[in-house]
């Protein structure tokens, strides 16, 4: 069982699985950068390890929960950033040119509020997921597998990877994320033209 595996057992399929990244700990290590090296197969054992533990939705869960706190960390620098500019435009001598300045550094610092209301509502969302709930019809949480794409009912994150497979994150208020709401397997269904048959939902 792969959840029962110890942490020696990961090591060795990173070893296995990324030659390319043994062979740069190697080069670090001989240039006396053990600490970069260690550092490296740390954070790639730990990847392998929630890679192979975790179940398909728990996997699309957290790469929702990266995109999510990667855009946080955008709009941070972005209001960090502004802040510093609008208080070195306040030092500035006054004159229309500073005030236009200031005022378009206002409005970016209104945008990426707004943006930041969204991350939250979007933190918000992934919190109510329900892991134990196993419901065959669509539900918030659901991996939905069609005959022409996969979707995770979460938030609108794009396309995310797990296992070589492609699962298009969706939000519930979205157009096709309204249509899936409340459907069970074998349901079809239809979207930008296309007729869609729902094979599995998890």
């Amino acid at each position: 069982n792969n959840c029962t595996k110890p942490r020696e057992f990961w090591r060795i399929q990173f070893a296995k699985e990324n030659l390319l990244s043994v062979l740069l700990c190697i080069i670090l290590k001989k240039n006396n950068l053990q600490n970069l090296a260690q550092f490296l197969i740390t954070e790639v054992t730990e990847h392998l390890y929630l890679h192979y533990k975790m179940k398909l939705k728990e996997q699309l869960y957290y790469l929702c929960k990266s995109y999510v706190n990667d855009r946080l960390e955008t709009i941070e620098d972005i209001l960090s950033s502004n802040q510093k500019a609008l208080q070195s435009e306040t030092k500035s001598s006054a004159g229309d040119k500073h005030e236009t300045g200031r005022a378009m550094l206002q409005l970016e610092m209104e945008k990426a509020g707004q943006q930041l209301v969204g991350v939250s509502q979007m933190n918000t969302i992934l919190a109510k997921i329900d892991f134990l709930n196993t419901s065959k019809k669509a539900h918030l949480g659901s991996v939905i597998h069609t005959d022409i794409a996969n979707y995770f009912l979460a938030i609108s994150a794009g396309k995310l990877t797990v296992r070589g497979a492609d699962f298009f994150a969706i939000s519930l208020s979205s157009p096709i994320g309204k249509l899936l709401l409340g459907k069970e397997e074998k349901e079809g269904f239809v979207f930008n033209g296309k007729s869609f048959r729902i094979t599995k939902i998890e």
